[in-house]
């Protein structure tokens, strides 16, 4: 029977020949992960189930990456717990203040995911990993308990759309522009409980953090996962970062796909969602009437280098809008150092910013840039829902950093092709 490079991951994980859509399956993980909202409440069903130790230290991970450092008593004893926990078990990959990072981001680069993995996470955008030739996907903090005590999941497996790129992106676009476009284009339950599988001449044209970042917000279409190819760019990411030996999969070219939906790189532009939902697409060029408060640039999401690389390209030696409030926030530790290296952080203080240690505060209202009634942001995060960053008047505008960039310079929604 033909495969999609998702069910042949699972096939394998499974330890059967072959699996079809809507087959329940128990498959072996490779990996476990959980952060510091999330691992809690899995470490207290880990305990009433009555498990007294994980099925293997060096394939649980768990990242303090939400309210770290933390920002209250509630978010200390969530952190302590994790901590206790960890120790107690001998946790080697946990990741705490001075070394943790925002979980999506802070995995690829430790070489914590190779091709042809199966992970887990108690969080919605586990999904990111796809990029990387592994099959991931977030789970309840129940799943979690289960995974980190038996070393295994339930799944059923999912149906496919395909994804086939051509082309390639132009200046000031990025991956961020292609997956909300796609959001637009299908809507947030387009894909639900499907795998999103990318293929096509254009992929060879994106780079890894570009493929993360559509993974990442693969959910957001309804997704089970996302998944790229393995290529030469993969392997060379993976080899640099030090990941386990990778396993690769390939669809089979008689591979069953529910929908085949064709994207032309070359023909995406900086799009904007508006407010509440990803799906509610815009190009940038035809919002350029909404005034903003403020610009957030990071998250699991687009926080990584080549988002601090576009951000530094539009700030340097220029000055956020008086009056407009942007803050930055490496996704990891390495990404920050590299940022003061290259003088990005200078460059962003100097231009009226605010940079943070790597945290997720923001995106999902918890601290380090929170929205008063009326307040309109424009950030690279992942979700705009009612009240997503703070009050529940307030309003969110997701797009890359190229253009929540050029817009902090503006002080309105700008379409970034104009900045130069």
């Amino acid at each position: 029977m033909a495969m999609t490079m998702t069910q042949k991951i699972l096939a394998a994980h499974a330890h059967l020949d072959e699996v079809k859509a809507g087959q329940l399956i128990l498959a072996d993980l490779d990996g476990v992960l959980g952060n510091d909202i999330t691992t809690p409440v899995a470490i207290a069903e880990f305990e009433k189930a009555g498990f007294d130790s994980v099925f293997d230290p060096e394939k649980i991970n768990v990242v303090l990456d939400h309210f770290v450092p933390n920002k209250d008593i509630k978010a200390a004893k969530q952190s302590a717990t994790c901590r206790s926990f960890c120790k107690e078990n001998k946790i080697s990959h946990f990741y705490d203040v001075g070394k943790m990072g925002i979980e999506h981001a802070l995995l690829p680069e430790q070489g914590r995911v190779t091709a042809g993995d199966c992970l887990i996470g108690a969080d919605s955008h586990t999904c990111t990993y796809g990029a990387l030739g592994a099959f991931s996907t977030g789970v309840g903090s129940t799943d979690m308990a289960a995974g980190m005590a038996t070393g295994k999941a339930w799944f059923k497996v999912p149906s496919a759309i395909q994804v086939k790129l051509t082309g390639q992106l132009n200046d000031f676009v990025s991956g961020k522009d292609v997956i909300l476009s796609l959001i637009g284009q299908i809507g947030v339950d387009g894909a639900l409980y499907k795998s999103l599988e990318f293929t096509g001449d254009g992929v060879k044209a994106l780079s890894m953090d570009d493929r993360l970042c559509i993974c990442n917000m693969a959910i957001e279409a309804g997704a089970k996962n996302g998944i790229f190819p393995v290529d030469e760019q993969t392997l060379a990411f993976l080899k640099a970062h030090g990941a386990n030996e990778p396993k690769i999969y390939q669809a089979d070219e008689d591979a069953v796909y529910e929908q085949v939906i064709e994207m032309d790189l070359s023909q995406i532009v900086p799009v904007v969602s508006w407010p509440h939902l990803p799906e509610n697409t815009h190009p940038a060029k035809e919002s350029q009437e909404i005034e903003i408060d403020q610009v957030v640039i990071g998250s699991c999401t687009n926080g990584r280098m080549e988002d601090m690389d576009a951000t530094y390209r539009i700030l340097k030696g220029n000055h956020v809008k008086d009056g407009v409030r942007c803050i930055i926030i490496p996704a990891t530790m390495d990404i920050y150092k590299q940022c003061i290296a290259n003088g990005y952080l200078m460059a962003f203080i100097e231009a009226g910013a605010v940079v943070s240690t790597p945290t997720c505060g923001p995106c999902l209202g918890g601290y380090m840039g929170i929205l008063a009634p009326n307040e309109r942001c424009i950030s690279t995060t992942n979700r705009n829902f009612v009240g997503r960053m703070g009050d529940k008047t307030s309003e969110v505008y997701l797009a890359s950093p190229y253009t929540a960039a050029y817009s902090a310079l503006t002080g309105h929604i700008s379409d970034p092709r104009e900045f130069e």
